[in-house]
């Protein structure tokens, strides 16, 4: 299995086949536009426009299950994240991605890419880490999505590279993009 063997639906519902996108670095992105960590969408639409040329793409996956902060139709979510955060990198339909009816590909990503724990070393690790220890124990638990904004890393040759916790900067991400990018 690869991640090219997915096909998944734009959030206009037109089907897309992910072999599209082989031989790009891709950067995909559970979102919901309600959550704190929505101000990530100026950094993912800053990297888009500067890496875009380059053969880099972000997949936005909006997705409610943390806290209800991505509760409208897929016709509202898009037309407020490109009015409010002028996004303009591709946005697929609102999916579950953790728990029983995760979408296909987030069970594989998570599977290529297990939970490593928060980077301690900075205060929104360790806030996101007791946050979900205290509040929430089962999220907390496994190696599923643990919030909005987790992204992964996908090589050119579509393998999985890196997985970043919600508390990582997409910027600082963008050594490891770049590095990609350069192969």
């Amino acid at each position: 299995m690869s991640i090219y063997d997915f096909k998944l639906r734009a959030i206009s519902g037109k089907l897309i086949d992910m072999s599209i996108y082989r031989g790009k670095v891709l950067l995909i992105v559970n979102t919901a536009s309600q959550c704190a960590y929505s101000r990530q969408f100026a950094d993912l639409q800053g990297l888009y426009e500067s890496l875009r040329e380059q053969g880099f793409e972000i997949l936005a996956f909006p997705c409610n299950q943390f806290n209800g902060k991505e509760p409208g139709s897929n016709a509202e979510i898009q037309g407020y994240c490109e009015t409010s955060f002028g996004l303009t990198f591709p946005m697929l339909e609102k999916v579950e991605v953790r728990g029983a009816h995760a979408h296909p590909l987030f069970a594989y990503l998570t599977e290529q890419s297990p939970f490593r724990g928060f980077d301690m070393e900075t205060s929104g690790g360790r806030w996101m880490d007791d946050f979900l220890r205290e509040k929430h124990p089962d999220i907390y638990r496994g190696d599923g999505i643990k919030w909005n904004f987790t992204k992964f890393l996908i090589n050119r040759d579509g393998a999985v590279r890196g997985r970043y916790e919600p508390s990582l900067e997409p910027g600082d991400i963008n050594p490891d993009i770049e590095a990609l990018l350069a192969n």
